[in-house]
């Protein structure tokens, strides 16, 4: 089938792409909740013909279409959860959770690129088999959630990418890509490199006492204040090639204005452009959060979770993928980032992908406003949704026509952070710490455990 014949169809798709991103802008859900998107995609998708894998436990699914030739297996993915942002237009009103970053759109995307699949004629040509997945927990938005999850054995890891790859859900496939909803004046770009990043909480337990007589208590905030302000003078070290950041919140910090706290719950998030980086400044921000709690007397119980890896995206997919978009936009709308003093600062789990099979992470264009902000919308539905599928569509097409030559050369020497999925695993198991960084002996000794 020619390309134009191809595109045409993604356009008949619009109405369908256009109600499921309808129904997920005013039903958000933050990560490990994206019931109700799984419900309503998931009924399309059976409409559609496909037969799915659901995570069961989790929000999710996956679905496969075979050629009917041999070749690689192509896994494409869209994003399913939402971010907690107060005061958006399109809230949930009790969670606060919102689509101010576009997985909506992506999600809609990907039904649109499945229904194309479906047509008479849209395989002929290509060879070997394509996985589908609607994936949950991009976002780091409620851990204390995630956090529960984890403690019930629902879940090890907060990402969802990272789950759906421990339970065997992306085993046999062999190459990845995604399209990420975003705005800026290109049309669509590649971010060769990304931050890492490690996920952090610290809980101070001090002393409540009347606010009138503090000498009595032990203020778990001070000991909170004391140790961002270590972490702030921390940031001058910090080596600008390394792209790190660290952003601590208070999300708990006393229940009365006239009571000495006693608990206080920070969150904070280390980021950096490799793996090295990322694990020194975490233990420096350790040992602040510890001096802070031993300043005042307090107690303090560290909890590190593994964030997302530093990116790393396969160079030839990359291109491959960017001629493919050109076809749409032109060469001057589809271009490669690989400049390593414009690092991409954000995070994604498609990092992580990157890490065991050749992977890009596609930013494509249609926002507007600030991601993960009140005024966050999609200006543009022809280039969120429609250019996102026909993109998707021509890469997928790209890599297995011609007896999926051009996936095959990808695949035959495809550098990896990690040759096996055991060593990437032990990897993001070694990040995990759960320890009280002080505590005080009943004969006057302290102890620091980091």
């Amino acid at each position: 089938m020619q390309d134009a014949k191809r595109l045409e169809i993604i356009d008949a798709e619009m109405p369908r792409m256009r109600a499921a991103f309808d129904f997920m802008l005013d039903h958000p859900e933050t990560g490990y909740h994206e019931w109700q998107a799984t419900a309503y995609l998931a009924a399309e998708y059976e409409r559609l013909g496909y037969t799915l894998t659901r995570a069961g436990d989790i929000p999710g699914f996956y679905t496969d279409l075979d050629t009917g030739r041999p070749g690689p297996k192509i896994l494409i993915l869209g994003e399913l959860d939402a971010l907690k942002v107060a005061g958006h237009p399109h809230e949930d009103p009790v969670t606060h959770a919102a689509h101010a970053c576009g997985h909506n759109a992506q999600s809609a995307a990907l039904l649109g690129l499945a229904a194309a699949l479906k047509a008479p004629g849209m395989l002929d040509g290509l060879s070997g088999s394509i996985r589908l997945c609607a994936v949950p927990s991009e976002e780091f938005a409620d851990i204390d959630a995630q956090e529960k999850l984890r403690a019930q054995g629902r879940i090890v890891y907060y990402g969802g990418k990272q789950e759906y790859l421990r339970r065997g859900y992306f085993d046999g496939c062999d190459v990845a890509y995604m399209i990420h909803t975003g705005g800026g004046r290109h049309r669509f770009q590649i971010n060769m490199h990304s931050n890492g990043c490690i996920l952090k909480t610290a809980t101070f337990t001090g002393k409540a006492t009347h606010a009138a007589s503090p000498r009595f208590g032990i203020n778990a905030l001070d000991a909170a204040t004391l140790a961002m302000n270590g972490i702030n003078a921390l940031r001058p070290l910090f080596r600008d090639i390394d792209f790190l950041r660290t952003h601590p919140i208070l999300a708990e910090a006393g229940t009365a204005v006239n009571s000495v706290p006693a608990r206080v719950l920070m969150i904070n998030q280390v980021q950096g452009a490799s793996i090295e980086a990322c694990r020194a400044v975490n233990d420096a921000v350790n040992r602040a959060v510890a001096a802070g709690a031993l300043a005042m007397g307090a107690g303090v119980h560290l909890c590190d979770r593994p964030g997302y890896l530093p990116g790393s995206f396969n160079k030839k997919l990359a291109r491959l993928s960017m001629d493919a978009c050109a076809t749409l936009v032109g060469k001057e709308n589809a271009i490669i980032n690989d400049d390593p003093l414009r690092q991409e600062t954000g995070c994604t789990d498609m990092s992580d992908l990157s890490a065991v099979m050749p992977a890009v992470h596609i930013y494509g264009s249609g926002a507007a406003g600030a991601g993960h902000s009140v005024d966050y919308r999609i200006a543009d539905f022809d280039c969120a949704l429609g250019e996102s599928a026909k993109a998707q569509l021509l890469i997928l097409c790209r890599l297995l026509e011609n007896g999926a030559a051009a996936a095959k050369d990808i695949l035959s020497d495809a550098p990896l952070v990690f040759a096996h999925r055991a060593d990437y695993f032990a990897y993001l198991d070694a990040l995990v710490k759960d320890v009280d960084a002080v505590t005080y002996g009943e004969d006057g000794r302290i102890s620091i455990c980091l």
